[in-house]
C-alpha cells in the first residue's frame, strides 16, 4: 500500500476502531488515516451515527466520543458523492460500501464482511480483512 491509496472502511471496522483503540480495525484505521486518504459518503455517516446511538453501544461511547469521532472522521477523511449506483452484494445494504469505493476511487475496501469479502477484487478494487492491512 502507498500514500496514494484510497480507503473505505465498512461500519463494523469503523466502529471497532473507536470502540477498541489498539484493535486490529484500529490500527487499520490509523494507518490508512495516516499513510492514504478515508474516503466517506453521507450515507456511511448517517448509518455510523445511527448504530452508535444504539443502548448497546452507550456503555463503550459516550455522547461526546460519539461526536468527537465522527467530526474527526469528517474533517479528516475525503466526503464522497454518490453518482453511479452499484447493485453486485447478496445484502443490498453492503451496495453502499461497493458504491462509496466505485465513486470514490478507492483502492481497497477494509471489512470484516464475508458478503464483501468473496467479491475481491471488485471493479479492480481489493476488499481485504482490516488484519491484511497491518500485516
Amino acid at each position: 500500500m502507498s500514500g496514494n491509496d484510497r480507503y473505505v472502511f465498512d461500519t463494523n471496522v469503523l466502529i471497532s476502531a473507536l470502540i477498541f483503540n489498539g484493535s486490529v480495525p484500529g490500527r487499520a484505521f490509523a494507518r490508512a488515516l495516516a499513510e492514504g486518504i478515508v474516503l466517506i459518503s453521507q450515507s456511511l455517516v448517517e448509518e455510523l451515527n445511527d448504530v452508535l446511538e444504539r443502548e448497546k453501544f452507550r456503555r463503550y461511547v459516550t455522547v461526546d466520543e460519539r461526536e468527537r469521532f465522527l467530526e474527526s472522521l469528517i474533517r479528516e477523511s475525503e466526503l464522497v458523492e454518490i453518482r453511479e449506483e452499484v447493485r453486485a452484494c447478496r445484502d443490498p445494504a453492503d451496495d453502499r460500501i461497493l458504491e462509496l469505493a466505485v465513486n470514490g476511487r478507492a483502492t481497497c475496501v477494509v471489512t470484516g464482511d464475508p458478503d464483501l469479502l468473496v467479491l475481491n477484487p471488485f471493479r479492480g478494487i481489493s476488499i481485504l480483512p482490516p488484519a491484511q492491512l497491518v500485516d
